[in-house]
């Protein structure tokens, strides 16, 4: 296994999170559209998170870095899976609060764009509401939550392990 970890050039691992990453925005996508699972405010900062993650990811296949930028595209990833980790974290918070702790529902995503400085829209998506305790999907007992909180540590931990390993 380590030799093969080690023939495989950097891009194809890019490659391999990107087309991960990928994925997972299109798993949302059919959540949303074809089973008519809604996102929440917090499930769409947790896809805003994953598009930037896939943009350096993408960025980094297409740039083919050396050693120094490699450091920084894995900083980039663990910096943004750090605070998808924040959010998927609040998120499970908020699903397992007792039924009369969970906070009410607000304004809509598009109404508070409209009528809100962002700064209070950012304020308002991560203090959560009450339609983000709705437990929708769930895999092998782990909703949407769990599961982007372990791919964002998946893809934090597979960006270092690119910068780190041994050429």
């Amino acid at each position: 296994m380590g030799k093969l970890w080690q023939s495989i050039s950097n891009r194809w691992l890019y490659l391999a999170a990107a087309l991960f990453v990928g994925g997972l925005m299109w798993f949302a996508l059919y959540l949303q559209y074809v089973k008519h699972q809604d996102p929440c405010p917090l499930c769409m900062v947790q896809r805003v998170i994953f598009i930037a993650i896939l943009v350096v990811y993408a960025a980094a296949t297409l740039h083919g870095p050396k050693r120094i930028a490699e450091r920084v595209y894995a900083g980039l990833v663990v910096l943004l899976s750090v605070t998808g980790v924040a959010v998927a974290g609040r998120h499970i918070w908020i699903q397992n609060l007792p039924k009369d702790q969970v906070p009410a529902c607000g304004p809509g995503l598009d109404y508070m764009l409209e009528t809100m400085p962002m700064s209070n829209v950012l304020k308002e998506l991560m203090h959560g509401s009450g339609e983000c305790a709705a437990k929708g999907w769930t895999f092998m007992g782990l909703g949407i939550p769990e599961w982007s909180l372990l791919c964002y540590i998946g893809l934090a931990v597979w960006a270092i392990l690119i910068a780190l390993r041994n050429k």
